[in-house]
Formats: C-alpha cells, structure tokens, sequence
C-alpha cells in the first residue's frame, strides 16, 4: 500500500516526465529569447530626487511611496544572544502585504503541465525570466499604481467561475535578512476541465522541464522556485521503494544520484532523527536565543549612509538602496519609478548531502536573521555572502565553508552548480551561486554545532508544508532537485 494521495501521484509523474511536445526544451530558449527582444527595456539609475510618487518622509527619513502602499524602506534596531554582534541596526524593506505566487497547472496527455511566464522584472540580470502564471503584490492586483489588472488573477481572486481545484496553498517567507517578516501566499490550482486562453509570454510546461531549466542559470526565477519547492510528492510503503531501486537497475539513463533523491523525498523511515526530534531541537534553539527587533526611523540607523544615488553602509559591505527608473513595455504601468536592494556581492547558498542508513540526508543548519518571523528559519548548510570568505575582515566564520570552496575547486562530490538570481521586483541584478556537493563515508556526521542537524527531502518537505520552518534559499535549491 502506498501512502500517498492522487496529486502526489500528478505531481511525481509530471517531476519524471522531463520534455514535453507542447513545449519542447528544444524550443524553450528560442521561445524565451524571442518573447525578451519582443519588449523593449529600459531600466536607468536615477537620483533619489528624480523619484516619482517616491519620498522621504520629512519625520523618519523612511523612504516611502505617496500612496503608503507597495513598500518601504525603514530602519530596525536588532538585540541578540545569537552569534558573536549582539547589537546591530539597518535599513530593511517593509511590505506587510501578502502577495499571491500562483500558478495554474492543467492535464495533457494525462501529464499536469504548469502554465509559465516569461516575465520581465526591473531587477533581473537578463531581464526575462520565467516565473509563475501570476506574480503580483496586493498592491499590484488592486492596481494602486491605476495599471492594467494581472493577468489570470480572476482565477485565484474568485472572480472566474470554472471547475478548478487548489493542490498547494502555503504562506512561505521571504528573505529574513532584507524583509521585516514578509511572506507570500504560494498557491497552485489545477483546472479540470475548462479551456484557457494562452497569451504570447506565457507556455506549458512540465515540472520534470522546469527541474530540467533549473540547470541553467538565472533562467527560472525566485518565485517560481519557492512554490514548486513547496509541491509534495508523498510517502510510499517499501514494495513501492523497490520498484523504483529495480528499475534504476535496469535504466542506464537514470543517475543513482537523481533515484537516490527520489527515495529520499518519498522514503519516511530510514531517517536519522524523528520528526519530533527535530521540532524539540528547534524548540529548543529557539527557547534559548532571542531576538528583539524594533522598528526605527530610517535617520537613526547606525554606520548608514545616504547620498543623492543611495543608501550604504559606510563600509561598503552587506546592500545598498538605489533608486531606479524602469520602462517595460508589457508591464501593466509601463513606466516608473522603484528603489531597488542592491546587494555588496553574490553570494554561496550550498547543502551538503551524504547517504546515511542508504538515504540521502541534507546537513540543514537553523539560522537567525532580523526579519524572520520566529528567530530562527532552516537554511542551507553555508549561506553567505562571498565577503565572508576573507577571514578576520567579517562578523563570524562561516561553518563548512572551507570545505565546501575545497570540494568546488577539486570538482569532487558536485551535484548541483548553477547562479540563481533573487527577485528582480526588489533586488537589484542579485544572484548567488546555489550548489549541492556529496560527500563520502567520512564525512562526520555525529560532531556537529549545535544549530545544524541532519534531514532526509521527505522530512525538509514536510515542514515546507507549514509556515516559517524552511527558509527562501533552502527552498530555492531544493525546488532544483530533480528525479530523472
């Protein structure tokens, strides 16, 4: 008997299925190459003084829109035990608004296909990107800018009646270190039995293709991967387990790596630590760390400085805020103005994997970050900026990352290296290297520090499941493991 429901089931057969004749991969880059020169694309750095509909407020210095809605940027005061800077202040984004990533999937051929985007954000490295069939702030979809309505919003806002059902619906978080506890209302509908209109910048695609893209860099974009992060693929008894090692066996095209990952997203019993160990260990953390974050006018930062072009560190380290004008074309206001994070560097997001009791396990570590919403968030093993590869000029010493710069060098044990970019509706040409390295039998798995532990895919996707447990860069590199 198999532990599983029927859209686990869709959802693991679209995972397997990696090309597809209403899009073939072979096609894909032609189609998104033609949909970016179809647009024309300006974006210009600006003063701040050039800003429309953008200001300091004259009492806080806070950077805000005139309306009061779409963001801001303010300061915090941050107080913790965590780590070795007990106190620190910043400029962080504040946008309360819970906005929707969804995305409509629908049968072909008996395979569920994902209505994708190609869409074209301000911040992006190469301006297109694909992301889900809807991307829009609550701003956005009230049309606070007096724009054009998103398109397909009717089929998540109730205003379009069709035989639909909704197969993945979570609030996830963004960025802790950049957003003051915001999230987002991750969501997948599956149409049964009603046609749709395809328009040009939009195509069919299979979760196995989108897996597949994932490969590439800067191709599929951060909102894209957090709600597929999100997709489970179920739990199946031990006949089910060897059907897949059996036909491993006798497919010479699939890796034993991609079945291994397979087995350790549907397997829930070769674990090392139960999942109450893990949530008292969690408990735990969080009962003796604390976190106390107040909100500060943006004037009474520390160690920041603001200039006619942008919000910096005095350092130059961490980000800056730089005001921007953008114009592009088939957005629903077609030209305006935005600031932007920029950050200081790219970035390292990587998890180390070893097989123990034959099944994959992630080396998750829990880390604090001023804007999550319950002091600590699962991360990745190393999550960094590269600044902090020179030793004795940063904050703390990175565990695992010495290890893991020494197996990207020899290539041994990498599973997964690619640049991914973080959301071009804020961040300003940000990306960070997302890698997965394997490592062998000697790699010490019992002496840990206390913030890491160890977690098999099918646990990591259990907690996606539920609010503010696995964090935006882990989700980010666990949406890119694919099966086949």
């Amino acid at each position: 008997m198999a532990f599983s429901n029927s859209i686990n089931i869709d959802f693991l057969k679209s995972a397997l299925v990696k090309d597809s004749t209403l899009m073939p991969l072979s096609d894909f880059f032609r189609w998104i190459e033609k949909r970016r020169d179809a647009v024309e694309v300006r974006i210009d750095h600006i003063t701040f003084d050039e800003m429309q509909y953008w200001g300091f407020d004259p009492k806080t210095s806070n950077l805000v829109h005139d309306s009061g809605k779409f963001f801001s940027i303010q300061g915090i005061h941050v107080q913790t035990n965590w780590g070795k800077v007990p106190e620190w202040s910043q400029p962080i984004i504040n946008q309360p608004e819970i906005g929707f990533l969804a995305i409509i999937t629908k049968k072909f051929d008996g395979i569920l296909h994902f209505l994708m985007q190609a869409k074209i954000e301000p911040g992006n490295i190469n301006y297109v990107q694909l992301s889900p069939t809807l991307q829009a702030t609550k701003s956005n979809y009230t049309k606070v800018h007096k724009g054009k309505t998103p398109l397909y919003l009717e089929y998540f806002n109730g205003d379009k009646k069709c035989n639909k059902k909704i197969i993945l619906d979570q609030l996830q978080s963004e960025q802790g270190a950049r957003f003051i506890k915001k999230r987002n209302r991750n969501i997948i509908i599956e149409l049964m039995d009603d046609d749709i209109e395809v328009y040009d910048d939009f195509c069919w695609l299979t979760l196995g293709q989108i897996k597949e893209l994932l490969r590439h860099d800067n191709v599929v974009n951060m909102d894209s991967r957090t709600v597929i992060s999100g997709i489970p693929f179920g739990n199946y008894d031990n006949e089910v387990i060897d059907f897949y090692k059996t036909y491993n066996y006798f497919n010479s095209d699939n890796s034993g790596y991609e079945l291994g990952m397979l087995l350790s997203s549907v397997e829930n019993e070769n674990h090392l630590h139960e999942q109450e160990d893990i949530i008292s260990w969690i408990t735990e953390l969080k009962s003796t760390y604390e976190l106390e974050v107040h909100t500060i006018p943006l004037r009474e930062v520390k160690d920041w400085i603001r200039d006619e072009k942008s919000i910096y560190h005095e350092e130059k380290k961490y980000f800056k805020v730089v005001p921007v004008r953008a114009s592009i074309e088939n957005r629903e206001v077609k030209s305006w103005t935005q600031p932007l994070v920029e950050s200081a560097q790219e970035g390292i997001i990587s998890f180390i994997v070893k097989k123990i009791n034959d099944v994959y396990h992630f080396l998750v570590q829990a880390k604090l970050e001023a804007g999550n919403f319950d002091i600590i968030e699962l991360a990745p093993t190393v999550q960094c900026l590269t600044g902090n590869y020179r030793k004795g000029l940063n904050e703390y010493e990175v565990p695992y990352l010495d290890y893991i710069l020494k197996q990207l060098k020899s290539g041994k044990g990498v599973r997964y290296d690619t640049y991914q970019s973080e959301e071009g509706g804020r961040f300003y040409r940000e990306q960070n290297r997302n890698i997965i390295i394997e490592v062998d039998e000697n790699f010490d798995t019992e002496n840990l520090p206390e913030n890491f532990t160890w977690m098999t895919l099918n646990q990591l996707q259990i907690f996606i499941q539920y609010n503010n447990y696995i964090n935006i860069q882990a989700r980010s590199l666990i949406a890119a493991i694919k099966f086949i």
